[in-house]
């Protein structure tokens, strides 16, 4: 059944897809050619399109080593990484060897994401059906990274699909998929392009163009409330942030990123509408410059990210419509740590701390002397997280509480992970932040 063109091929997949219409559901194209196919589908479906850009992370070439080696990891956007930690340790790769080779992935991945985005954000998985579409799957090595990373985003149910899939790849991919949709398995010669009539180079104006045309034909993503992009003075830089202010707001809740992340990480966005449905400002905001980002001293500087943090709080309490209102930190990973040591300040005056996935282990020597009452979430299946917060838990000395989620791993990607992350800290802040905001009778 050879295909016309990757349209031809994009309406026929559509067919087998059409049950997901009417469920929250992104479609992801895998650029260049995997666009064009999946601009059928979410049509079909009246779904949001978007491109999925992996980086994946190639073990170092050595004379005595196969030249294609299975990949140590990947890296997506949101500071996204998925690491394959046997092949690491067998190919000997060291901690340098590896920041250098997920560097040079994550500046390709941004280089790709501003070429085919411009500076609109990636859409939001977190909870959501994702459909990974190709215009065919031979080694399927791109979709298996695919599904990794939007998992790590907090996909709820993840399906791949395409108009043709190799045997060998079906087979491996149906261990790792939720769903795997193609119209043909195999062929004569393995080669997709067997099996178009026309199967010329898409280019990347075409995936622009795609992608322009999806985002005028479909609605805007809801959300609780609109957000205000702002910059932040801070010292001699300027930090841009996300504000989301809901009527009637009941406190703000600033978040600290982690490692590698940004203000636009899924995970702490989703983790945010949930606190906005709630009646709580948030201001998700980016701790470094994007020329400090590749620097790994400024990531793990924990004393300037909680002093940038403790700025922003300042510039936050300025605003007119933050007056009195109670301030709270949620944090992750590195975050955390810059959380918690900017509470730990004589006058922070933070009404509570949420820390997710945390390294409070980085601010150690602060925790003694934070006041504000702080919740600890950990993935049950992220043993040394684990560890170091229940440390860091019997350091403290203010009100604390260890959260674990059962079977969840560092990024919370499991089904349903994440929104027991997000029901925990809004639980918390409802407890510790909004009867702050109360006025004392």
């Amino acid at each position: 059944m050879p295909f016309t063109d990757r349209v031809d091929a994009g309406r026929r997949l559509a067919g087998r897809l059409r049950q997901l219409r009417g469920e929250d559901v992104v479609v992801l194209g895998l650029p260049r050619g995997g666009v064009p196919v999946a601009f059928e589908v979410a049509t079909a479906l009246d779904a949001p399109l978007d491109v999925i850009i992996v980086g994946k992370l190639g073990v170092p070439a050595q004379p005595d080593r196969p030249k294609r080696s299975p990949a140590m990891g990947a890296v997506g956007e949101g500071g996204v990484l998925v690491l394959n930690e046997p092949v690491i340790q067998q190919a000997d790769v060291s901690d340098a060897q590896l920041a250098e080779i997920e560097g040079r992935a994550r500046a390709e991945v941004d280089r790709r994401a501003h070429r085919f985005r411009h500076d609109r954000p990636p859409l939001p998985l977190a909870g959501r059906t994702v459909v990974l579409v190709d215009d065919g799957i031979a080694t399927g090595a791109s979709a298996r990274a695919a599904c990794q990373v939007v998992r790590a985003q907090g996909a709820a149910r993840v399906v791949v699909a395409g108009p043709v899939c190799s045997p060998g790849s079906a087979a491996e991919l149906e261990n790792e998929v939720d769903e795997l949709v193609c119209l043909e398995i195999g062929g004569r010669t393995g080669r997709v392009t067997d099996f178009y009539d026309d199967f010329r180079q898409v280019s990347d104006e075409e995936v622009v163009d795609l992608l322009r045309r999806a985002v005028r034909e479909q609605p805007a993503e809801v959300s609780a409330a609109g957000d205000d992009e702002v910059e932040i003075p801070v010292g001699e830089v300027r930090l841009k942030g996300c504000l989301t202010v809901p009527e009637g707001a009941a406190g703000v809740v600033v978040f600290a990123h982690g490692s590698g992340s940004s203000r636009h990480s899924p995970r702490n966005t989703y983790v945010a509408g949930v606190l906005q449905q709630a009646g709580l400002a948030t201001l998700l905001f980016d701790l470094l410059t994007t020329e400090e980002e590749p620097r790994r001293a400024k990531v793990f500087d924990v004393e300037l990210l909680a002093g940038r943090l403790a700025e922003v709080t300042g510039w936050v309490r300025s605003r007119p419509e933050f007056a009195g209102l109670p301030v709270g930190y949620v944090g992750a990973s590195t975050g955390a740590a810059a959380a918690l040591w900017a509470a730990a300040d004589s006058d922070a005056d933070i009404a509570a701390v949420v820390s997710r996935g945390g390294r409070p282990d980085l601010a150690e020597s602060r925790l003694g002397d934070v006041r504000a009452p702080t919740l600890l979430i950990v993935g049950g299946r992220d043993t040394k997280a684990l560890t170091r917060n229940r440390r860091a838990e019997t350091s403290m000395r203010c009100e604390s509480r260890l959260v674990v989620i059962p079977g969840a791993t560092h990024l919370f990607g499991e089904p349903g992970a994440l929104e027991a992350a997000a029901t925990a800290a809004l639980a918390w802040f409802t407890e510790h932040l909004v009867p702050a905001a109360a006025p004392s009778g």
